[in-house]
């Protein structure tokens, strides 16, 4: 039985992760059909990036319809959850080789160092990229009390 093993020289230079392999175990080897055909959670890359008063998040999200895109944000607490779905459609007589897209429930969250104005934020979706836009709440609210 011949075994195709997907390999990135790039992949071990990006980060700097003792157990960076251990994914690639699992889905590759022997344990593969004991987890029957289960496969690990899908990936979701993100970039965060400020700009004065507000963040930018850009999530990578291929292949999902955007109203199986959740955001929520909590003061300074932000989660992306996604449905990722795969068509199972099989013609006759056809088997399948290597399966290496995943699906599934994609979820993400993370806290940004200050809080947001979830009211004032703004999310948009094109071709498999989720761009959050984040502005800052304005912490400038003091005030002086009069002591009576």
């Amino acid at each position: 039985m011949t075994s195709m093993i997907r390999w990135n020289p790039i992949k071990s230079l990006s980060r700097i992760d003792p157990f960076a392999d251990l994914d690639e175990l699992f889905r590759g080897s022997f344990l593969r059909p004991a987890m029957g055909g289960a496969d690990l959670a899908p990936d979701m890359r993100i970039d965060v990036t400020e700009d004065g008063g507000t963040y930018q998040v850009k999530a990578d999200i291929p292949g999902v319809s955007k109203e199986d895109i959740d955001v929520s944000i909590n003061d300074n607490q932000v989660s992306i959850s996604a449905e990722i779905r795969r068509e199972s459609t099989k013609k006759e007589g056809e088997r399948q080789i290597v399966t290496e897209r995943s699906y599934g429930q994609a979820y993400r969250s993370f806290t940004l160092p200050s809080a947001v104005s979830s009211d004032k934020a703004n999310a948009h979706y094109e071709n498999g990229v989720l761009t959050l836009t984040l502005p800052k709440k304005d912490n400038g609210s003091s005030r002086k009390l009069k002591v009576s």
